[in-house]
Order: C-alpha cells, then structure tokens, then sequence
C-alpha cells in the first residue's frame, strides 16, 4: 500500500531480535482513494511470546489529516502575516522621502514663478508638473497598498454578490470594453446573502476580474457564474485565457510569485487572506492554453450566524 515502507522501518532487524527501536512511528501520506495522513504505530512482538515462533507485530493507524492541514495552514498563515508586516513597513518608510519630494517641488515651483524666465520657464514647469504627477501617483500606489496588506478584521454585514460584482465590473467596464472581452453573469436562481466586509469582497472580486482580463486575448470571455447549497453560496469566475501549467499552479498564492511583466505577485495571496478571513475557501482549477476557474465558497448567513455563536 506504501511503497518502501517496510523497509524503512527496518522489520527484518525487529524480526530478528537486532537492535531496533521498540515502537516504530511513521507519518505516511496516502493519495489513494483520498488523499490524506495517517500516523503509523507500530510494536513489534517477540518471537518467544506464544506458540508461534515467527513473531509479529502490533500496528496501530491514526488519521492525522485534520491535525496537519491545520498545522499547515497555520504556518501558512504566520508566514503570509510576517511578508504583510515587512510589505508594509517598506512602503511606509517610501512614504517619508516623497513626502519630502513633494515639499521641495511645490518651494521649485514657487521659485520658477517668481523668477519669470519666459520660455525656459514655462518647459522647465511642465517637467515639473510631471514630476509631481508621478510622485502623487506613486504615493497613491503605496496607500492602496498599505490598505491591502495591512491585516483589518472584516467588518461583516449582509452582502449581496451579485450587486457587488456588477459595481466592480462597471468599474472595470471601460478596460473590459478596449480589451474586446465579454462578460456574462449567470444566475439562475436566487443567490442568498451573506455576511461580509462590503469592501474587502469589493477587492477580492476586482483581483480576480482583473486578473482574468490580463490572462485573455481580445475576444476572449469571462463567466460569473452562482448557485448555492443549504450551507454555501458558490462563485465560479471561468475565464478563457492563457491558462496556468500544472507546476505553476502550486505557486499562485506564494507570496510575490507573478508571471506578469508589472506584477507584485500579492494580489491572489491577499484574496486568500481576506476569504480566510470571512470563513470561505478558495478553489483553483487551470489548464494551460485553455483557461482557469476560480471557485469561491462562502458560508450562508446562517451557517456564519451559527459558527460564531458556538
């Protein structure tokens, strides 16, 4: 069932009376027919004991799945929250040299019109007004980053997705529009509410939209589509882009991992966090030059009512 296994814990030498450990432990992980943990114990039996001379052993199976996705996630999680602090720490220590940036460009510009050089003025005030335009830009940059990443508790109220999607992708619609993609939105039954934090889903929707346009050729076509349980409601965002390769999709939550030319490789990372959060999940299913799904499930209102009251 597990290859090698009875070789490495060695059972000829505990079979044999050698020096071996009394009680053997393995952790093994199996991926057949579920994929899951399992602790191995295991005991050998002297061969002295009872009438049969060949020995044996006493193996006690533990199913560990819950105790190590736990685990996992946990370090997952401490691991993404030290990269938030440090991100947040560098872009805020930027915040201080441009703010000064921008106090000598307003005293230059005050300088110049006192100064009346006629033309050489007036060229030298447009590379200033590009040099504000930017240093005002990258300031923006830097605040909705720090708004990103900075770890908020969602402030939960009741949601509408479907209203939520629909105002993110008027939002986007002039840049869906020049890109030539469609967008269809598939409802077929009544989606319930949810409780949620209005913005932080707002940002979760917008990465995943934004994401999918970057992935598509003009022509291409993304599908929101909903349908929902008695415990979830469910968002699949099927877009028919590049795709992404079976050894790459193991690294799309890795904190700055980005096969974008512009990417900062935080934005799937943040979405995660903010759906972990809210006590949903986060699904990813890619075929390369095919297209992705991302599947997002969000526990009903009354399921979150219930958690949090137990």
């Amino acid at each position: 069932m597990v290859p090698d296994l009875a070789r490495s814990i060695d059972l000829d030498k505990a079979a044999n009376g050698a020096q071996a450990p009394r009680v053997f432990s393995r952790e093994v992980e199996l991926t057949y027919p579920e994929h899951r943990f399992v602790r191995l114990y295991m005991v050998p039996i002297d061969a002295q004991v009872g009438h049969d001379d060949s020995g044996g052993a006493v193996v006690v199976l533990s199913d560990v799945t819950e105790d190590k996705v736990s685990m996992e996630e946990r370090i997952e999680s401490e691991r993404i929250d030290s990269i938030m602090r440090l991100s947040a720490g560098v872009a805020h220590e930027l915040g201080n040299p441009l703010n000064s940036l921008t106090i000598h460009l307003q005293l230059i510009e005050r300088k110049l019109k006192k100064l009346q050089l006629g033309a050489d003025a007036r060229s030298l005030s447009e590379s200033l007004e590009v040099c504000q335009g930017e240093v005002k830009r990258l300031d923006g940059i830097i605040t909705h980053f720090l708004e990103a990443v900075s770890p908020k508790q969602p402030e939960l109220n009741e949601l509408d997705l479907i209203e939520l999607v629909d105002e993110v992708l008027r939002v986007q619609e002039a840049e869906l529009c020049d890109r030539s993609l469609d967008v269809n939105v598939d409802v077929n039954q009544p989606v319930p509410v949810i409780l949620g934090d209005r913005g932080q889903i707002k940002q979760v929707f917008f990465n995943l939209i934004k994401n999918a346009m970057e992935a598509m050729q003009p022509g291409g076509e993304l599908r929101i589509v909903t349908r929902s349980d008695d415990e979830f409601v469910y968002m699949q965002f099927i877009d028919t882009g590049s795709g992404i390769s079976e050894a790459e999709l193991s690294r799309v939550l890795q904190p700055y991992y980005t096969t974008k030319k512009a990417g900062h490789g935080l934005g799937m990372m943040i979405v995660q966090r903010i759906l972990r959060d809210h006590g949903a999940q986060l699904g990813i299913e890619s075929r390369k030059d095919i297209g992705t799904v991302i599947t997002l499930q969000f526990p009903q209102q009354h399921r979150r009512t219930r958690l949090l009251g137990a």
